[in-house]
Formats: structure tokens, C-alpha cells, sequence
């Protein structure tokens, strides 16, 4: 329970809406500017509940410098209920835009199950060949449902 002081010098619990306030805040606190990511748990910390809330697919980019410092994190596709359509392109052209040494790229299973599918473990190869190209590193692929998957924890980066 949060709680508040009133006007009166009296603390009383907080009012959801104040609760909500509060947290969307920190989130935001965490993913700002120059913030720095030190590994897999502090990704999942941050993105988590920035692409839990959707209903349908969503697909962001964690775009950092050299010393893994948050350059932006930007939502970059929506999908349908069960899939989202990735364009490498638009992900490289961000990279470059932003100077960004390294990505964490992450998207959100609105069933809940973070296990990821095939077309998830080929994309995730793909974009690291694709942006190994030009210097950016793929550090994750974060996958979020009821719970965060780190693709690069569970081995699927190597």
C-alpha cells in the first residue's frame, strides 16, 4: 500500500490513479536518455511494461551508444493479435539516424507465452546479420508476455 499526506498532515492510501501516475513516470525514468543498460535484467525492467499493455503485437527497438547508454527507445511496428510485420530497413535507417552502436530489440506476445516461435528466432538472425552490416550491434531480443524471455540469456543469439 502507498500512501500520501493530505493537506490536513494525515497520510491515507493513495488513489489508484496517483499509483499509475507515479509508476508510469519511473518507466519512463528508466528508459531516458543516457540511462545505461548494464544487462538482460535491467532490459527487462525497462521495456517490460512499456509493451505489456498492448493487445496486439508491437515491436520496439532499445537503441544505445557504445558505453550501452539509451540513445531512445521507439515502438516501431504494430502488428495483429499474433504477429507483426518487421521491416529490417526502417530498423537500420533508425540505427544510423540515432548513432546507435547497439540494439536490444524487443516485442510483446499478447497471449502471454514468451516462448518464441520460429518466425521469432529467424527474424532476430536476420537483423543481426542485417545491422552487423553497419556496425550495430544486436546485444537482445527481448520477448514479453506474462513474463520477459531474453532470447540472448536462453541462447539464441549465439
Amino acid at each position: 500500500m502507498i500512501y500520501v499526506q493530505n493537506e490536513d498532515g494525515e497520510y491515507l492510501p493513495a488513489p489508484k490513479e496517483t499509483v499509475i501516475s507515479e509508476a508510469k513516470r519511473l518507466l519512463k525514468y528508466q528508459l531516458r536518455r543516457g540511462s545505461t543498460i548494464r544487462n538482460s535484467t535491467d532490459a527487462k525492467e525497462a521495456i517490460h511494461h512499456k509493451l505489456m499493455q498492448y493487445q496486439c503485437e508491437m515491436f520496439g527497438c532499445l537503441f544505445l551508444d557504445n558505453q550501452y547508454r539509451v540513445l531512445a527507445f521507439k515502438e516501431m511496428f504494430r502488428g495483429t493479435i499474433n504477429s507483426a510485420t518487421v521491416h529490417p530497413r526502417e530498423i537500420a535507417k533508425e540505427a544510423l539516424q540515432l548513432n546507435a552502436a547497439a540494439v536490444i530489440l524487443a516485442h510483446n506476445h499478447p497471449s502471454g507465452v514468451v516462448d518464441p516461435s520460429v518466425n521469432d528466432i529467424e527474424l532476430t538472425a536476420k537483423l543481426k546479420e542485417i545491422l552487423q552490416i553497419i556496425d550495430v550491434r544486436v546485444l537482445d531480443h527481448l520477448v514479453i508476455g506474462d513474463t520477459t524471455l531474453s532470447m540472448a540469456d536462453a541462447g539464441y543469439l549465439s
